[in-house]
């Protein structure tokens, strides 16, 4: 299977690239884009067995251009498929502001105009999607996508403009769009009409898109996670991430150093509790204490030890010998005392999870020794 992807270089365009050859058995991709030499798209539109026509201008310097790349392009491409009587599928990416009069909106209802006509002349299957703000990994900022715009300006500190905080946006994510666009070139029945819609739309306000973007910059601060259980905060989050400064992916913690070693919070959430990193020196115990509420999972993955825990009303102590040779997770119920003893030569390093953030004017710890 040959496939044409024009707009090959734009943003939806290269996030389709990458994952096309992991979906469908492709002989080639025809990429073709404003720098590429036109005597090649008629090549391609001579192979090509389906077309992805994602090229189009939305923000050009003089509006007289909408109609030059959104629709006088269609023509070039058409021409050159009816010159090689090609009439392979042909999905087309237009807008929801086809419906709407101003420039963008009227060149983009035009293209439409011309494939339907060109759908209806020759048999060709077409597919229409009027795409709402698509975002995700690799879209320009400062250009022509909000949420491009605010998680790059922000994840620089750099100022964003919120001129209607109650301003509903519709929004697509890359991953959806492009799963949408390779599921319907694997159809092998056709389905009824020209028109397709992208399945999942999210609508959030400006002034609240805003918020969440800014409490991804904070999280680092509070060493807090977004609740991804959630998508569009999942898909916002990576689409974050993707647009950080190179030198800023790492960030530091706050290490508590004592004689016996090392205590560092990693991750709080609200709902999953608090992750941790305990590091003992050799011989050292830590620990000695119990919980009415707070419960902890131990995951030592560096060393050799001995987890010791006694219910504070028995005298029934119990002891798991834990190594990074046999990773096993130890769990600390409520109302037992516990410690931990690094048996090893080397520094034994924990991983600890709670069920709720160390709160220090409620921290539900008391000392009590596990041998009696």
């Amino acid at each position: 299977m040959n496939i044409l992807i024009t707009g090959a270089s734009g943003f939806i365009g290269k996030n389709l690239i990458a994952q096309l050859k992991n979906e469908l058995e492709i002989d080639e991709i025809y990429t073709y884009d404003i720098n590429t030499e036109p005597y090649l798209l008629d090549n391609y539109c001579r192979d090509a067995d389906f077309v992805y026509n994602l090229a189009g201008i939305n923000r050009p310097s003089d509006n007289a251009d909408f109609m030059k790349g959104n629709y006088e392009f269609i023509v070039t491409l058409l021409d050159a498929l009816k010159k090689h009587k090609n009439t392979c599928p042909i999905m087309l990416a237009s807008s929801i502001q086809a419906v709407l009069d101003n420039p963008y909106g009227k060149s983009k209802k035009a293209g439409e105009d011309l494939m339907l006509e060109y759908s209806k002349d020759t048999g060709a299957k077409l597919l229409i999607y009027r795409f709402p703000n698509v975002f995700g990994k690799w879209c320009r900022p400062n250009y022509n996508s909000v949420v491009a715009t605010f998680c790059y300006n922000i994840s620089h500190n750099l100022p964003i403009n919120v001129d209607d905080p109650n301003y509903i946006l519709n929004l697509a994510y890359i991953d959806d769009v492009v799963a949408e666009l390779i599921r319907v070139t694997k159809e092998k029945e056709n389905r009824k009409g020209v028109f397709y819609e992208i399945p999942v739309v999210y609508r959030v306000a400006l002034g609240e898109l805003a918020s969440q973007i800014y409490s991804f910059k904070d999280s680092r601060i509070y060493m807090t996670i977004p609740k991804v259980s959630d998508e569009f905060t999942k898909k916002l989050y990576s689409t974050y991430l993707s647009y950080m400064q190179e030198d800023s992916f790492s960030y530091a913690l706050k290490m508590n150093f004592d004689n016996r070693g090392s205590f560092t919070e990693f991750i709080k959430t609200p709902d999953r509790g608090q992750i941790s990193v305990n590091v003992s020196k050799p011989g050292i115990i830590k620990g000695n204490h119990w919980h009415h509420t707070k419960h902890e999972k131990f995951l030592v993955v560096s060393g050799t030890g001995v987890i010791r825990l006694r219910n504070i009303y028995s005298d029934k102590i119990i002891e798991y010998f834990v190594t990074d040779e046999k990773m096993e997770v130890i769990d600390i119920p409520v109302g037992y005392t516990h410690n931990i003893e690094n048996l090893g030569k080397t520094d034994m390093v924990t991983i600890m999870w709670a069920n709720e953030f160390f709160n220090r004017d409620k921290p539900d710890t008391y000392y009590m020794e596990v041998s009696i």
